[in-house]
């Protein structure tokens, strides 16, 4: 929920959150011999061969599995750490700018091997985090250790990152002197459209050595903590320290965490109608655009785009749609399922909030703040603010006592369903009973704000493993214990809308604060943080 949010244009995250702030502490330059050496590697070089293959068809499984066809590959294949290039060219490092591959359409790989030294000049390298950076001109990939992790609109990393830009990869975050890592360049000529009559060649190549907790975008930001029973002390240190990661959204919603390699925050702006992807560094880029909705009446919506989002036991992003007034799931191959748009053949209002329970049942809320009228757009065909089921293919409503239902989330155990509404004149959470067949017994009131000071109402909810409930609310984050009793209020310089749980342990709680995103390390993980992020990450 976002209504308080002023419908104003602002700076928007965006390749420009991506610029490097931070100098390192020590860089090892890869085109000089003191530098390879320093590292003990040696560069070998392979021009990359193109030829036609037999190959198939798209089958109906959308992969390799129709009719023989011929296309294209190249060789060699160099991504693999087992890869064996004994018998490549060495290349001196002073030669990385000598123009290679043969012009035109063509690629090559460039191969070095390093191994973390004890000091970079004055720098002790134990505990520091590594980052590779090479600039190709014209593009390039880069595979470490056998290994590249991309994902979704990803600009840079290991992917191509434009136009001569740098690649950026993270080798380590807690280096050890000896260490080795493999890396291996892949070169691209371009513009590949154009065929230009030029060549490929390195224009840096580094490794960059940063202090720990340097290279993070994170600076402390303002936390009031209001203590209400001494049990707050045993979920939030009273030393911690609130940290501002990334600004100039429009609206921050819905966050989730996705355990994916290091790990990265997916967060939604649902005015601006996007879902960006942070690093724990604070690092942002925009991982789908138009991630609401495309109509041509775009203009009349406040919160177009998304808003919940959260992963399923596969690991697949699931995501509320408000202008399209839909609950859609995307792929591993990139399609896009409905889940839900309709219940008793009538289209739903707004998909607000999501959660899923661990044997794949999807809950949600469908208020109407998604609507450019909210409850009184004729739009809205609807005749209730309910709460739905998705079990089996089919949508249910489980619960329809709210005006605006919000935020929900799962007891540990999950035998109980926390729901939100946001109604500023009855500000309450409600505690279901859940039963097998996803049907919900009658709501019992949790906890009651409706006189608490503050303008907002009730809307991101979530759980930790002792079953201590965080609700934004009123004035700021409410923490409640699991029989209903308040522990504390906390408070930082914007109010937050939504939480997810993140980071390797479960226990960093990443905070969607209107403009901000903000992170809160808790002494207590999310209710099935940990154990989902290892199930997802298995996958």
């Amino acid at each position: 929920m976002a209504v308080a949010a002023a419908w104003a244009l602002t700076s928007i995250a965006s390749a420009e959150h991506v610029a490097r702030t931070t100098l390192p502490n020590a860089i090892v330059d890869l085109r000089t011999e003191a530098g390879t050496a320093l590292v003990r590697g040696e560069w070998r070089y392979r021009d990359a061969v193109i030829s036609e293959i037999d190959h198939r068809s798209v089958g109906p499984d959308l992969k390799a599995s129709g009719k023989a066809n011929r296309t294209f590959d190249f060789t060699p294949d160099a991504r693999g750490i087992a890869f064996d290039d004994s018998q490549w060219e060495v290349i001196a490092p002073t030669s990385l700018e000598q123009r290679r591959g043969n012009g035109r359409l063509s690629f090559n790989w460039y191969r070095i091997n390093a191994t973390i030294p004890e000091k970079i000049g004055g720098f002790a390298s134990a505990g520091s985090t590594v980052v590779f950076e090479a600039v190709v001109d014209d593009y390039a990939e880069v595979w470490v250790n056998g290994k590249a992790s991309y994902v979704l609109g990803q600009n840079g990393g290991p992917v191509a990152a434009g136009w001569n830009a740098p690649n950026r990869v993270i080798l380590t975050r807690d280096a050890r002197p000896g260490d080795k890592f493999q890396i291996a360049l892949f070169g691209i000529n371009g513009p590949i459209s154009s065929h230009p009559d030029t060549y490929i060649w390195v224009r840096s190549a580094t490794l960059d050595f940063y202090a720990p907790g340097k290279l993070t975008r994170a600076r402390e930001a303002k936390l009031e903590v209001t203590r209400k029973d001494s049990r707050l002390d045993e979920i939030l240190a009273p030393a911690a320290k609130l940290e501002k990661l990334a600004e100039g959204f429009m609206f921050t919603e819905g966050p989730v965490w996705v355990p994916d390699g290091e790990g990265y925050l997916l967060f939604s702006d649902p005015n601006n109608n996007v879902i960006y992807r942070m690093t724990r560094d604070g690092e942002v880029g925009i991982y789908l655009a138009k991630s609401g909705y495309t109509g041509a009446d775009v203009a009349e919506y406040r919160q177009p785009g998304s808003n919940g989002l959260a992963l399923d036991e596969q690991g697949r992003l699931t995501i509320c749609q408000h202008g399209n007034r839909r609950v859609a799931r995307i792929e591993k191959n990139g399609l896009t399922t409905v889940l839900a748009d309709r219940f008793g053949g009538k289209r739903l209002n707004s998909p607000n909030d999501l959660v899923y329970r661990t044997d794949g049942t999807l809950f949600f809320t469908d208020p109407p703040f998604g609507l450019p009228r909210f409850q009184d757009d004729p739009r809205r065909e609807q005749p209730h603010f309910g709460v739905y089921a998705v079990r089996n293919g089919i949508v249910s409503l489980v619960a329809k006592d709210f005006t605006g239902p919000n935020g929900l989330a799962f007891s540990p155990d999950e035998k109980f369903l926390y729901v939100g509404n946001w109604d500023d004149t009855n500000k309450v959470v409600y505690r279901y009973a859940v039963h097998a067949d996803a049907t919900l017994g009658d709501g019992k009131l949790f906890f009651d704000m409706t006189s608490a000071p503050g303008e907002d109402a009730i809307d991101g909810i979530k759980v930790d493993q002792r079953g201590n409930v965080y609700v934004s609310g009123p004035g700021g984050l409410w923490i409640l214990s699991p029989e209903g009793q308040h522990l504390g209020t906390l408070r930082g310089p914007e109010h937050p809308h939504n939480m997810a749980w993140g980071d390797s342990d479960g226990k960093s709680l990443y905070l969607a604060a209107q403009t901000g995103i903000y992170r809160l390390r808790m002494k207590v993980a999310g209710a099935g943080s940990i154990d989902q992020a290892r199930q997802v990450a298995s996958k």
